[in-house]
């Protein structure tokens, strides 16, 4: 079986989720988060696109509800031995079938949670599922109860953090053998992937990104892919991705003759980045190493190029997007732990100027401060 985890860690998992959900008072939660699923059971599919539920009720059962093919992909990825199948035909809802599961724990009239944030519940599901339960049973939203547990890195997971790092700086050293004059971004995203992938990773949960001229000062990937120039600016945002575990990095570079407002951008974003490494400590808040990052900034002069966000905790996640709670703005009260995964980026866009300027790396929180996972030089690396 591919499951990526020791049975003590499944274990230990499962016991903490029952734990809060003890203290929360429900008597069963329905899980839609594919992150949960995996967290819980090492189940590892991307069929959550469907109508695709996990149940765990307080006394520790567990069924999951899904599609014929993703039957098979449970049985080979998870511990899950309760598997039901809805049947694709028109007019079905699958809420039909979970209500017989719900009637299976005699969960009638008692209080269950529901993981709403999630990229499998489509508006549609989440009408059809809150007509179904109406006059059924208390249900809330319970969409942070797993996230939370998730926000903690166990020894476990870290290992496959710090190889997800390993296969982002390989794709690094690609990038700087391909970036010149003359080469279509197609080439460079193309030998960066295969880094990944050649090193035995996954495909990320989002694109990269990638953009030169114009398309440097985009935050998004879009689809186009043009010749760098003789004289340019290159943006990258990837990750490095192991067992659905993700390590971020983030560069700019110029190509040809380097402007000097391109430097006094980089050198800008070292500062940045220096002094939000050493609000990343445990107690610390989230916000407090936004605020560190805007201050910077502005103090500078870049107020109206940087963002309202400067990273966001890095895990396990699934397509679209390999963002995971919470994330670095001002005022998030979430505490900063020893196990957390972070993200930084600082990220300069001049639309005035037409310049981009951008750094980013992970950290592990540390019981006594940070650590890079990235093995990379931060110079500015010129080609």
């Amino acid at each position: 079986m591919a499951i990526h985890f020791s049975k003590q860690e499944l274990s230990n998992r499962k016991q903490n989720v029952l734990k809060l959900m003890k203290e929360k008072n429900l008597d069963a939660l329905l899980m839609f988060r594919q992150e949960s699923m995996y967290y819980l059971t090492g189940y590892d599919t991307f069929g959550y696109v469907f109508f695709q539920t996990l149940v765990l009720d307080k006394n520790g059962n567990i069924i999951l509800l899904t599609r014929a093919p993703d039957l098979r992909q449970a049985q080979n990825t998870s511990n899950i031995e309760n598997i039901r199948i809805w049947v694709d035909e028109d007019g079905i809802n699958p809420t039909d079938n979970l209500k017989q599961i719900l009637n299976e724990l005699d969960l009638k009239n008692k209080n269950i949670g529901i993981e709403y944030e999630a990229y499998g519940m489509t508006g549609r599901n989440a009408l059809r599922l809150n007509e179904s339960l109406k006059n059924y049973c208390n249900f809330e939203d319970q969409s942070e109860l797993i996230t939370k547990l998730r926000v903690i890195k166990s020894d476990e997971e870290l290992v496959y953090v710090r190889k997800a790092a390993e296969l982002a700086d390989r794709a690094l050293e690609e990038a700087w053998k391909y970036t010149k004059a003359g080469v279509n971004e197609a080439k460079i995203l193309a030998e960066m992937q295969k880094a990944v992938l050649e090193g035995g990773g996954d495909y990320p949960a989002n694109e990269y990104i990638i953009g030169s001229g114009n398309n440097a000062l985009l935050c998004r990937y879009q689809s186009e892919k043009r010749n760098l120039s003789n004289t340019d600016q290159l943006s990258l945002e990837w990750a490095g991705t192991f067992k659905h575990y993700h390590s971020a990095m983030f560069r700019t570079i110029p190509i040809g003759k380097v402007n000097p407002k391109h430097v006094k951008m980089y050198e800008a974003c070292v500062e940045a980045l220096t002094n939000c490494v050493k609000a990343l400590i445990p107690k610390k808040t989230a916000g407090q190493v936004f605020d560190t990052h805007a201050k910077t900034f502005d103090d500078l002069g870049f107020n109206n190029a940087r963002m309202n966000a400067c990273g966001y905790s890095l895990g396990s996640t699934f397509a679209p997007n390999w963002m995971d709670w919470p994330m670095l703005y001002t005022g998030n009260p979430y505490v900063i732990s020893s196990g957390n995964v972070f993200f930084m980026h600082m990220i300069l866009m001049d639309s005035e100027n037409n310049l981009a300027m951008n750094l980013g790396e992970t950290y592990l929180v540390t019981e006594t401060g940070n650590e890079r996972l990235g093995k990379q030089k931060l110079d500015l690396v010129a080609l």
